[in-house]
């Protein structure tokens, strides 16, 4: 596809987000005529998959992509485009259509943005009209508290709204820079991706089949080029993540031990107790007061 996503003369000038048309929308075994926007266009899917449709033109080629749970796309204004559902089963989507505009605000423009992040300018600059991208979950919440923040306040981008649109073109742009490494070995940009899923997570409930079903994999694929990768397995990765969090806990707050459990993502207060000592070789307990025997010891030491 020829063209650029974001136009080139936005970084001559201070513009800033405008947007057109945001909503929620549900499709079932629909077929979408291609049709144009005057406006960017990101199209996320929430739930279920579609498929998008790009329009061959004189100057480019015919392109057709499938979109699952965590992609979206994001379209230049005027591409020709649409949208098929199949009969399997229907697609929940979030759409938001906007520009850049010249305008008073305090806050950072697009060209600023890209001034300070290199990973913004390289999107902006990108020659391509179209991009598709996988979410490990990041942007769609961004895009989420947006949409909600435009919809209590009547469509008008106010200081909260500014925020998250810079917060949005970031978290894009760093998307934008990982699907060029994944590009190269995809395997390290799902293993990455896990990890960060667990980071953000571990206070959870998390199973494997939650990490597989944020990187879009099958857990047992996931499961193999996990081990392979770092050399051990997703949950062992997890219960370490686990296990240094609680000692964490443990050595730098006065939350209550019986407690700690609930903050590590593990439900079970004896089995948090038995990780714990597995791991540590001591009990939540004794790890607690040799931390505050060492700390003693230390601040003595420094008084002789």
């Amino acid at each position: 596809m020829s063209g650029t996503l974001f136009k080139r003369e936005w970084l001559n000038g201070d513009f800033y987000p405008h947007v057109f048309a945001y909503y929620f929308k549900q499709w079932s075994d629909y077929e979408m005529a291609f049709h144009t926007h005057d406006a960017i266009e990101i199209m996320y899917v929430i739930s279920g998959a579609c498929g998008i449709e790009l329009e061959a033109e004189a100057t480019s080629h015919a392109c057709e992509m499938t979109l699952k749970k965590g992609d979206f796309i994001i379209l230049d204004a005027n591409v020709p485009h649409r949208l098929t559902v199949d009969e399997r089963g229907p697609c929940r989507m979030l759409n938001v259509e906007f520009d850049f505009r010249e305008r008073p605000s305090a806050f950072p423009s697009i060209r600023q943005l890209a001034m300070e992040d290199e990973f913004v300018d390289r999107l902006i600059t990108e020659p391509s009209s179209y991009l598709f991208l996988r979410d490990p979950n990041e942007v769609y919440q961004v895009l989420k508290s947006l949409v909600l923040e435009l919809d209590s306040r009547g469509r008008s981008v106010n200081m909260k709204a500014e925020l998250l649109f810079a917060q949005l073109i970031l978290a894009i742009a760093r998307l934008h820079k990982e699907a060029g490494v994944k590009g190269a070995n995809p395997i390290e940009a799902y293993v990455k991706q896990s990890i960060e899923y667990m980071h953000h997570n571990y206070d959870r409930d998390i199973q494997v089949k939650d990490i597989a079903a944020a990187v879009s994999l099958h857990p047992g694929y996931l499961h193999r080029v996990f081990r392979a990768q770092i050399g051990q397995t997703l949950t062992g990765y997890l219960t370490e993540l686990r296990m240094e969090k609680a000692k964490m806990l443990l050595r730098e707050t006065d939350i209550a031990i019986a407690d700690i459990c609930d903050y590590v993502g593990v439900g079970s207060r004896q089995y948090f107790h038995a990780m714990f000592k597995k791991y540590t070789k001591q009990t939540p307990i004794a790890y607690r007061h040799s931390v505050d025997t060492q700390t003693l010891d230390f601040r003595w030491q420094r008084n002789e």
